[in-house]
């Protein structure tokens, strides 16, 4: 089984290849507000280094958020048209989980603006606390890994290698059953949002 994972979210634009249980080619570059641009030159260039005929991909999964509003459209409206065309499996995957990677008792922060953060606490890829938006000040940062936007808290920024995380997390990946009904998960009309 060969698939296609792309995350466009949010900083970063991500692709992974993975054949069965392996990553056998990757790309990871921040390009923040730029991934439009850049996917489809890192597409071309990661199936030409790999030798792989991206009309042979049997599945493509994708981050459904949270994230930037257009950020997560474009990995989103790209694996729904080829899936639809090709008849190809779709999954997805919750951004902040593919960012905590499987790793044991991670909070994950994403600056979601206006002095808040999307945040979600995985522990060995179980979802401990549900992804949610909340404000800087409400986020305990005390006894756990932390991952992504910790400039927000005055500590430098980590992020995970995420062609790693798409293969570890592999087992949370959730299979789109109606491609084109699939929208992205903003949270931002969510109740912790609305607190």
């Amino acid at each position: 089984m060969l698939t296609l994972c792309m995350d466009t979210s949010y900083k970063y634009l991500a692709l992974a290849l993975i054949k069965d249980d392996e990553v056998i080619g990757s790309f990871q570059e921040l390009c923040f507000k730029r991934q439009s641009e850049m996917i489809f030159v890192k597409l071309k260039e990661l199936f030409s280094k790999c030798q792989i005929d991206p009309l042979t991909i049997d599945s493509i999964c994708i981050s459904e958020g949270p994230g930037s509003y257009t950020g997560v459209r474009i990995a989103m409206t790209i694996a729904k048209t080829i899936c639809e065309v090709a008849d190809i499996d779709l999954y997805t995957i919750s951004t902040l989980r593919l960012y905590a990677a499987g790793k044991k008792d991670t909070l994950v922060i994403m600056d979601a603006r206006a002095n808040r953060a999307y945040v979600g606490l995985y522990d060995q890829d179980r979802q401990v606390m549900s992804d949610r938006v909340l404000s800087l000040e409400k986020i305990d940062l005390a006894d756990h890994d932390l991952i992504g936007d910790l400039s927000l808290f005055g500590k430098e920024d980590r992020m995970s290698d995420l062609a790693l995380a798409f293969l570890a997390t592999k087992k949370s990946w959730h299979k789109v059953e109606k491609i084109a009904y699939l929208v992205p998960k903003y949270l931002k009309e969510s109740e912790a949002y609305l607190r």
